[in-house]
């Protein structure tokens, strides 16, 4: 757990360094979120925070190389690890263009495209599923193949629509990626495999370069991640389930740990979790290809209706407003983390408490107190 922490305190401090690079390479080179009717920025911001997190989620994998418990791990953890970064600095190179060009929406998905087929090409990808009262279900390959390309697209898309508040998808990421953390960490634990595994390594690296760029993303925001920072973090988050699912393809947490719930849901979780960790921007996602071909538009095209504008527009400020969607991906990501862990009376009065407050705070305060701080137009 400490050679963990120090990928995540690497990655953090170089990430955090790295922003200041990034904000003035983005302000020579033109790329800068220019105001847009949609956007609640009234400044232009530099991009390129994408940039930073990769140098930060590089240098945490490279020093977990010389750590000397993760340093001696099988040689597949830092196999599938360099794939994963490889993959997530051709998808930041993709964004990092859009930021300069605005690319169209064809060319970022093939970009897309060609990032998740790096990482199914090397080994990173689906294989199989362990259903309940079924066993283990083999996938083909090309099935494997093609549920791997929608994970890994579907995850990078589901955190770029969920960029919108300054900190708002740096803190969803930073919350997701502590608790997938936790739950490959004891899952190795309790099934009695080696603590140094992919995923862990990937999300601590990943939580740890969120973590360094938040304090220059936050309200009001000196730098924006972009599109090179969005899909970066969904891809990173992806790929580190896919080693998940692959390596404890044929373990559970199961009722002889003497944990979690008995039942057929502890086998899914391992599936489940990283869906689960990403539920409000995915339900942000659907929500807004179902409200956008319904007026006959194309899914892509932008709006001012995300579940961030809509919490501005009830009365909350931009900082409450992100605060608030931290904790209802906190409430849902820790929540299913300790459903697999625990199943007692105190467990559940726990989240229900935490449920109340969130729902309090989401719409009860805002007739307490309505800030200016945003007027929708």
């Amino acid at each position: 757990m400490r050679e963990y922490l120090l990928v995540f305190v690497v990655a953090s401090v170089v990430s955090y360094l790295l922003c200041v690079v990034a904000r003035e390479l983005a302000s020579r080179s033109g790329a800068v979120a220019k105001v847009r009717d949609r956007d609640v920025h009234d400044v232009p911001i530099p991009y390129f925070g994408g940039i930073a997190m990769l140098g930060g989620l590089a240098a945490g994998i490279m020093i977990a190389r010389h750590l000397p418990f993760l340093g001696h791990s099988q040689p597949q953890v830092f196999h599938d690890a360099q794939t994963v970064l490889t993959a997530g600095a051709i998808i930041c190179a993709v964004g990092a263009l859009d930021d300069l060009f605005e690319l169209d929406a064809l060319t970022k998905f093939g970009g897309q495209v060609v990032a998740a087929g790096y990482m199914v090409l090397n080994g990173v990808q689906l294989y199989s599923f362990q259903l309940p009262s079924v066993g283990q279900l083999v996938l083909l390959t090309p099935q494997a193949m093609v549920l791997t390309m929608l994970l890994v697209i579907g995850t990078v898309n589901a955190v770029n629509f969920v960029d919108g508040l300054d900190g708002l998808a740096g803190g969803v990421v930073l919350i997701g990626a502590v608790a997938f953390f936790l739950f490959s960490y004891k899952l190795a634990d309790v099934n009695g495999e080696s603590l140094a595994i992919t995923a862990a390594l990937l999300c601590a690296a990943m939580g740890g370069a969120c973590c360094g760029f938040l304090p220059h993303n936050f309200f009001p925001a000196r730098i924006f991640m972009g599109d090179s920072g969005s899909m970066l973090l969904g891809l990173v988050l992806s790929g580190s389930a896919l080693t998940l699912t692959g390596q404890f393809a044929t373990v559970q947490l199961s009722t002889r740990t003497g944990l979690g719930p008995p039942g057929f849901l502890p086998t899914l979780l391992p599936f489940l979790l990283p869906i689960s960790i990403l539920l409000i921007p995915l339900l942000d996602l659907v929500l807004a290809v179902v409200r956008r071909t319904r007026r006959g538009q194309a899914f892509y095209q932008p709006d001012k209706e995300h579940l961030h504008h809509r919490l501005l527009e009830i009365g909350h400020s931009q900082r409450r407003a992100v605060v608030i969607m931290w904790m209802w991906a906190g409430l849902i990501a820790f929540g299913a983390v300790g459903l697999s862990l625990y199943s007692g009376a105190l467990f559940w009065a726990t989240v229900a408490l935490f449920a109340l407050l969130c729902c309090a705070i989401t719409f009860l305060l805002p007739r307490l107190h309505r800030p200016g701080e945003y007027r929708p137009v």
